[in-house]
């Protein structure tokens, strides 16, 4: 629960245990950990030690939900000493989030090899998440633009035409017009998550946005 905040949906959260659990089985798995609350957090979720990592924790999504990461960071890191992983599977859809926990593996010097796993989508370019099932049908239709304003805007990183800042201002008003109220769009170095500089083409186009009841979030890098 750290890592959700007073006002978030950790009540309303989709939980989807049993649809997993026949997936992974399909798919072979041999062990399922599903520890609960009171094994993470022996001496309750907000009496632990917690876990802050810098630099790449903050901005972009910490800006809109402050501790989040902490949170985060946490509960990845009492996981790993649960389970003692050689590696470990992370979707890249979260981009911050994998930054913080390669960050936190590598300051920690475990060792434990970090995965990033390509962001899978859906036919139209929407990145599958749990919340999508927040979207109402009309926004539905409207939430892939996500995605496609973010190529857009990658593209337009690649052609160096326009200031960095101006490319980030012009995308959210386009996701603005289409009816997301944007959170953030943003440029950053694809390693560091610092803002790029211009000409920088290690680059990763990052944002987020509320549509209706979901808040998506998505990523290209160039």
């Amino acid at each position: 629960p750290l890592q959700f905040g007073p006002d978030e949906d950790l009540e309303h959260y989709p939980r989807t245990l049993q649809a997993d659990q026949q997936m992974l089985t399909s798919e072979g798995v041999d062990l399922l950990f599903t520890p609960d609350v009171v094994t993470m957090y022996p001496q309750g979720a907000h009496d632990s030690t917690v876990i802050d990592v810098p630099d790449v924790s903050q901005g972009l999504c910490n800006d809109f939900r402050p501790g989040h990461f902490t949170g985060v960071a946490t509960v990845v890191a009492r996981l790993f000493n649960l389970v003692q992983p050689d590696a470990a599977l992370f979707g890249e859809k979260d981009y911050q989030q994998l930054a913080v926990i390669r960050r936190m593996v590598d300051d920690l010097g475990w060792p434990i090899e970090v995965v990033g796993v390509s962001t899978v989508r859906e036919s139209d370019g929407l990145a599958m998440s749990s919340r999508n099932q927040y979207l109402g049908a009309e926004e539905r239709r409207v939430a892939p633009m996500l995605y496609q304003t973010l190529c857009q805007l990658i593209g337009e990183v690649k052609t160096q035409k326009k200031d960095y800042r101006t490319l980030e201002n012009e995308a959210k008003e386009v996701l603005a017009q289409a009816g997301f109220i944007p959170e953030y769009v943003e440029i950053r170095h694809a390693d560091s998550l610092r803002p790029a500089d211009p000409g920088e083409l290690n680059c990763v186009v990052l944002a987020a946005a509320r549509l209706g009841a979901a808040r998506l979030i998505d990523n290209v890098r160039a």
